[in-house]
């Protein structure tokens, strides 16, 4: 048995189903390998799709995704991809091929230190330097990316310890993880005097929260006490949108309706909230709130993010502790503050002005897909709307990178969603510029039989920065580019294109693109004049809301 062979048979004992990536030379033994295993290894068109592949599937499955090159250049093509997952929260295992130990030593052809590129932006990079370590390897490596909070394990493998005879008898170790830790009953009874003598308590739900699998928990805990919840971009739907205690999403970073809840409240109760996603110093700017943090992990340290007390342990646990103590709160506050933001994604439902509004993009989108597909956010100025107005209903239903926040995820990220939930529609939500940094992906979808919808947002600049620069500097600066046709790029690839002429075709091809079955693009013409409109609105009108 080649170590290569031992190799495939730790990532089959670790449950693996899927590797993206791309052959190489220094590969050619892990490669011959896979050809025996039960695990399908999909040929991505680049490196960063392939890690941008495992990256989703990580998040959606909770269990590492993972994704392999060849060495140098492949294995730096991984890094976007690779730094996405890990600082996203969602577990990820790199693995490239390495040139053979005889000529690490000195300056050799397309040997990278490996190792130490990876390690700043990884829980676990290590080199396998000789074949009896593998099965311990590579079990630590998915431990640790597996392992609360999640990130990513990188692996580099030389070539010549991969061709090496092993004895038969080696075996993988056994999978363990460590049971979830309960919070101390005397942290909960001080959470539940906090809450007890809040006048305004809010709850703040992160990634964590779906991690943990605490949606239900945390949803019990907001009905028992009566106490709103907002949500973080990637915490989307832990909480549905439709239910009567849900303020939708935190995090633009302009003063929304949702920001006037937290300058409203008193205490606010941050349930597995990662600080990447929503920096306290835009929520908490005058350090005057109490804050209660319940995690799986301790709070990270912050001037703007000093608790009142920490309850750490499974966040399911905690929460329902904490909601069978507790005092119920009397009256509504909140019901001013949901029923603004309910009308405000209400009000363009027939808006049929062309290029199509963002809102109105939203809403037909919302319209057409079932509570349970998937959308994918690629990022940019379309990312700002998804998370402000995408009303999702359940959780992982709809995914933004907000973390590492790269561009480039929608097309690969919808990949790897229609893999996990082949029976759902995944959708991506793209720019035209996100969607060209990974759009050939698109063959090795159609190669898969793997049908997705890619909706761009056409505006032919980079829209986000525009808005950025007119905020800050009153003129635009070098972000204008031109695009493809579309329609003709999907037909080259066999796919099929739509281009939306006008705002009354937009739902009707979407219900189309379902139909199709097959990888669809659709060309849809966005006004991202709303983006300035959107700023001066919200400015007035949350001047105005009493939050009484």
């Amino acid at each position: 048995m080649k170590a290569s062979e031992l190799f495939v048979k730790c990532l089959e004992n670790e449950g693996v189903e899927y590797i993206f990536g791309i052959p190489g030379e220094e590969n050619l033994d892990v490669m011959d390998a896979l050809l025996d295993s039960k695990i399908e290894f999909i040929t991505t068109r680049h490196e960063q799709g392939a890690a941008f592949m495992a990256d989703v599937y990580g998040r959606l499955t909770g269990r590492a995704g993972v994704c392999l090159a060849t060495l140098g250049p492949g294995a730096t093509n991984l890094v976007t991809g690779f730094a996405d997952a890990d600082m996203d929260r969602a577990p990820i295992v790199a693995i490239a091929g390495q040139g053979a130990t005889t000529r690490m030593h000195k300056e050799s052809h397309q040997v990278l230190d490996l190792v130490n590129l990876f390690e700043p932006i990884s829980k676990y990079s290590t080199q396998i330097r000789a074949p009896q370590i593998i099965p311990e390897v590579v079990r630590k490596a998915f431990k640790d990316a597996q392992m609360e909070k999640p990130g990513g394990s990188f692996i580099d493998f030389p070539e010549n310890i991969a061709g090496t005879q092993m004895p038969l008898d080696k075996q993988p170790l056994r999978v363990q993880s460590p049971s979830l830790p309960i919070p101390p009953s005397n942290k909960i009874m001080q959470a539940v005097e906090i809450i007890n003598q809040a006048e305004y308590p809010i709850v703040m739900a992160g990634n964590g929260v779906i991690r943990n699998h605490a949606s239900e928990a945390l949803v019990n805990f907001a009905e028992k006490l009566n106490i709103a919840v907002a949500t973080t971009f990637m915490a989307k739907g832990v909480i549905p949108f439709s239910h009567h205690l849900s303020l939708g999403t935190v995090g633009l970073q302009a003063k929304d309706y949702v920001g006037c809840g937290f300058e409203k409240s008193d205490v606010i109760i941050c349930v597995g909230f990662d600080m990447v996603e929503f920096h306290p110093h835009i929520w908490h700017k005058y350090k005057d709130k109490k804050i209660i943090h319940i995690d799986m992990s301790p709070a990270e340290v912050d001037e703007h993010y000093i608790l009142e007390m920490g309850l750490v342990g499974d966040i399911k646990a905690g929460l329902n502790g904490i909601a069978e103590l507790a005092s119920p709160r009397t009256g509504s506050y909140n019901n001013e503050l949901r029923s603004t933001i309910v009308n405000e994604l209400n009000e363009h439902a027939t808006d049929m002005a062309f290029p199509v509004k963002p809102q109105k993009i939203i809403c037909d989108l919302r319209a057409v897909l079932a509570p349970e597909d998937i959308v994918i956010s690629d990022v940019g100025a379309h990312k700002m709307w998804m998370a402000r107005m995408y009303q999702a209903e359940h959780p992982n239903t709809c995914i933004i990178s907000n973390g590492f926040a790269s561009m480039g995820i929608g097309v690969p990220g919808a990949i790897a969603a229609k893999l996990v939930y082949p029976e759902r529609v995944a959708l991506t939500v793209t720019g035209d510029a996100g969607f060209m940094m990974n759009s050939q992906e698109i063959e090795t979808a159609l190669r898969m039989n793997i049908a997705l919808i890619i909706l761009i947002w056409n505006d032919s600049e980079y829209g986000l920065i525009r808005w950025h620069q007119m905020k800050k500097m009153g003129r635009p600066s070098h972000i204008e580019f031109n695009n493809p046709d579309f329609v003709k790029y999907a037909e080259s690839f066999g796919a099929k294109g739509y281009r939306v002429a006008k705002t009354e075709q937009l739902k009707p091809t979407l219900k189309q693109a379902i139909a199709d079955n097959t990888v669809v693009i659709i060309d849809c013409p966005v006004d991202y004049s709303e983006n300035m409109k959107l700023t001066e609105e919200l400015s007035r009108l949350t001047s105005g809301l009493s939050m009484e």
